[in-house]
């Protein structure tokens, strides 16, 4: 079938032409995208930060309508709104062990531009084109594995457009909290970046009951929402060492930390700020800075954690769900982060996440 999708032909370019999808195989489903957020990983896409194969369309933060399944898929029908979430093979050991997080084929799943089977879904007068995540959601219509589209309990589809970033930022950073540190109730925690990322883990760090919850960013926009959604401090760290200031608030450091600002260095404060046993969890790309990492970072403040994760630790079909509920419940507002672009406008969306005038956008399609 003809579709209409945003392009990738080279580094940096975005290019709105019509391409071909092939029907869904056995295990698969073919969705009516509805809305796509628009992350951080498709600009580290775009610009190869992170490599892929290229002719590609980018988006894996998809929501839609499912309008034909596959002839072995039990767990969708026609007319199921979903929320499409990151490939897994389903057969490693990993994916056997609920852990598709870390799938012994990520790495291909999401970057090269295959499915399961090894082959692609979209072409253009011959030539394959790459899907992103298993997705390419950034356009009209997508192909995904049934077992990476969750059925979403949401009645309109406003509220499904609302919960695109579920599929990947905020389960990425409520899942660090809730999934990988599972604080204790009353602790704290330091969230680096407060972007649709950073934002989740503030989110998660409420509900999970930690009592100071404290946000680090340089846009004070961001840092007065980062209270509206459960900080109890913000830190302009632009204006103050936040380091310093972090071992002020806590007497001595943070129980818990969360970097998802992209700033490579940043991970040395994300890490600095801890007290003994803390953990800093690395959920960021930052594209091809390096860091040098002291030893004494690590060894005269024994026993701290630095970690890094994939996904929030999520297995999307249990914990999706759960997010929504707390969507539902407001404790999980993420309706707060988002602004709306008409699909058309997409480079503008992409720049006005870049330079931090919008957290969340999300296209309409």
């Amino acid at each position: 079938m003809k579709v209409f999708a945003a392009v990738t032909h080279q580094s940096g370019q975005l290019s709105l032409e019509g391409v071909e999808l092939s029907a869904p195989k056995a295990t698969e489903v073919l969705v009516k995208t509805i809305a796509c957020g628009v992350c951080h990983t498709d600009a580290a896409a775009l610009h190869s930060f992170i490599p892929v194969t290229l002719p590609i369309i980018l988006g894996h933060e998809g929501v839609g309508i499912v309008e034909e399944v596959g002839s072995e898929v039990t767990s969708l029908k026609k007319g199921d709104r979903v929320i499409m979430s990151f490939p897994s093979c389903g057969k490693c050991d990993y994916c056997h062990e609920d852990h598709p997080y870390a799938c012994d084929h990520l790495n291909t799943l999401f970057f090269d531009g295959t499915y399961n089977d090894g082959t692609k879904r979209f072409s253009q007068n011959g030539t394959e084109i790459s899907s992103f995540f298993g997705q390419g959601s950034f356009a009209d219509h997508v192909i995904i594995d049934a077992r990476n589209a969750v059925k979403a309990d949401v009645d309109t589809d406003e509220d499904l457009a609302n919960l695109c970033s579920l599929g990947c930022g905020v389960q990425t950073g409520a899942g660090a909290v809730l999934n990988r540190i599972k604080p204790k109730k009353g602790s704290s925690i330091a969230v680096f970046g407060c972007g649709g990322v950073g934002m989740s883990a503030i989110m998660a760090a409420a509900i999970a009951g930690c009592s100071t919850i404290i946000g680090v960013d340089i846009v004070p926009s961001r840092l007065e929402l980062a209270k509206k959604l459960g900080a109890t401090h913000v830190i302009n760290s632009q204006e103050t060492d936040p380091v310093a200031a972090i071992k002020k608030i806590t007497e001595g450091g943070a129980h818990n930390s969360v970097e998802s600002s992209g700033i490579a260095n940043v991970t040395l404060q994300a890490l600095g700020c801890l007290r003994r046993e803390g953990m800093a969890v690395l959920l960021s790309v930052t594209g091809p800075e390096e860091i040098s990492l002291p030893l004494e970072a690590l060894i005269l403040n024994p026993s701290v954690t630095l970690t890094g994760l994939s996904e929030g630790a999520s297995n999307p079909q249990t914990f999706i769900p759960e997010l929504v509920q707390y969507y539902k419940e407001g404790r999980l507002p993420v309706d707060k982060l988002v602004k709306f672009y008409d699909f058309n406008d997409i480079q503008k969306a992409f720049e006005d996440s870049h330079h931090g005038v919008t957290i969340k956008p999300i296209l309409r399609f």
